[in-house]
């Protein structure tokens, strides 16, 4: 007996999803004369903003120190250069705005900020979504070449898929009388499913 004939689509679809977390990744960074000097400044503008997390109900962790010379615009040494830097895990976005407004209210001219990334605690309404769409693309699709061989589509023979999330998110900080405004925007989950099916 012949094997019956079937044919394989890959389809695509997307699903989004509003970022409800975020990390925020800050430092703080002393100059002084000698290491030690500087070791101590930074250490206790580290220890303003791990207060600071500890007053918004967040544990800051540490995730680096770093010690340099540092020179002048001349290339003359001036000393030393410390850096400290920081992570915050916050269950929301807001939160972490509010965190932000507190750190350079707190912590003054010593802060730099690293960075924010936005997440997803929860991805599985949009990984579904996304899951579904490539589904019906792959069916879609696959009607179509059927219909050009003069057949249908019977049954589903073989079925794979995944599912990944997209860039980071895009994130908007803009600085006010208020403090910092992160806007969450969007992020995209794509998937792919290869399906097979047999042709009638």
């Amino acid at each position: 007996m012949s094997d019956p004939r079937t044919v394989t689509v890959t389809g695509h679809g997307t699903g989004t999803v509003v970022p409800d977390s975020a990390a925020v990744r800050v430092a703080v960074v002393h100059r002084a004369g000698g290491v030690a000097d500087a070791l101590a400044g930074v250490s206790a503008a580290a220890e303003q903003v791990v207060g600071i997390a500890r007053d918004c109900d967040l544990v800051a962790g540490s995730t680096g120190i770093n010690v340099w010379p540092w020179h002048d615009h001349q290339g003359k040494a001036s000393g030393f250069e410390a850096r400290h830097s920081l992570a915050v895990r916050c269950d929301s976005v807001e939160e972490a705005g509010s965190l932000l407004s507190a750190l350079a209210e707190g912590v003054g001219d010593a802060l730099v900020l690293e960075g924010v990334s936005l997440d997803v605690r929860d991805p599985s309404d949009a990984r579904t979504a996304a899951t579904e769409a490539a589904y019906d693309d792959a069916r879609a699709h696959a009607a179509h070449l059927a219909a050009l061989a003069g057949a249908t589509l019977g049954e589903v023979l073989a079925l794979a898929d995944t599912a990944t999330a997209g860039g980071p998110a895009p994130v908007a900080l803009a600085a006010s009388g208020r403090g910092a405004a992160l806007e969450p925007g969007e992020t995209v989950v794509h998937s792919s499913v290869t399906v097979t099916w047999t042709l009638a």
